[in-house]
């Protein structure tokens, strides 16, 4: 088991010359900081919504899967630390931009908008409230940073790194899988105000999705029923997490543990989602 890769909550192993062996651990980040405290069962969360998406967008777009089943991964993968957390995926020539795709003003977009009207410089109407929905998605792409921030970029600047014809395909592709997904969701009670996907290249040069789609850890998921403009959101996400970081002045320079009660609610968020989403109980 040659392992490749270990980021922020994934690991990677090299399952052959082919393929890959993608683990979702109990790891959460925030601020680009690992927390001392994992959140149990956050990785399996994780890797079933991913599963429920990749199914849900096939029509749009392939994916990386080869197979999520347990009793199918290569014999050295078949221990428990594996099961329900892993996919056996391909590999890819992966396109080196972070494609973020925002149909609300929040965040970092909210505050850029209240600067100059813009957000990753695309000019956006007058007056719009923060968490407002906008009268379109919008593609604003970032780098890949290997460590740190991932940086804003333009959609210029992506045409000049990977070429004009793939900046166009992952841009409508994202826009696509996420008006799909935003439609299918709000039906069950969740906005996504954002997010973002990963696009590779396959050995025949075809676009596929790979990574992550749709997780609290990579999209704000706002409940509908909570939903107001003008304010921040109550969320399914990991911003729970991150206000209660900010309101008690966590210090990532000296890490503390995270108490058992927001570790508790940072899962019952997650757990939420998963069965709000899918209509599925998780046990």
């Amino acid at each position: 088991m040659k392992k490749i890769s270990s980021g922020k909550v994934r690991e990677i192993y090299e399952a052959d010359e082919n393929s890959l062996m993608m683990v979702v651990s109990d790891r959460i980040s925030a601020f680009d900081v690992i927390l001392p405290t994992m959140v149990a069962d956050k990785g399996k969360i994780l890797n079933k919504i991913s599963e429920f998406w990749f199914d849900f967008v096939k029509d749009i777009i392939p994916n990386h899967i080869i197979t999520t089943k347990f009793e199918e991964f290569p014999e050295e993968f078949k221990t428990e630390e594996f099961k329900d957390r892993s996919m056996l995926v391909k590999k890819l020539k992966m396109v080196p931009v972070e494609c973020v795709v925002r149909g609300y003003i929040t965040g970092s977009g909210w505050k850029s908008y209240q600067e100059n009207g813009t957000i990753c410089g695309i000019k956006l109407p007058e007056g719009l409230k923060e968490s407002e929905k906008l009268p379109e998605p919008i593609f604003t792409p970032t780098t890949k940073a290997a460590e740190g921030h991932d940086m804003p970029i333009s959609f210029d600047e992506v045409c000049n790194l990977i070429g004009k014809d793939l900046a166009e395909k992952i841009k409508e592709k994202t826009i696509a899988i996420y008006t799909k997904c935003a439609d299918y969701a709000k039906s069950k009670g969740i906005i996504i105000a954002d997010t973002k996907f990963e696009f590779g290249l396959d050995e025949n040069g075809d676009l596929v999705l790979a990574d992550e789609v749709l997780t609290p850890d990579s999209s704000r998921f706002w409940p509908e029923e909570d939903y107001e403009i003008g304010c921040s959101q109550k969320s399914f996400d990991k911003q729970y997490m991150r206000d209660w970081l900010k309101e008690n002045k966590w210090d990532p320079e000296n890490p503390t543990p995270i108490p058992e009660d927001v570790v508790n609610t940072t899962r019952e968020k997650y757990i939420s989602a998963y069965e709000k989403l899918t209509g599925k109980s998780f046990s």
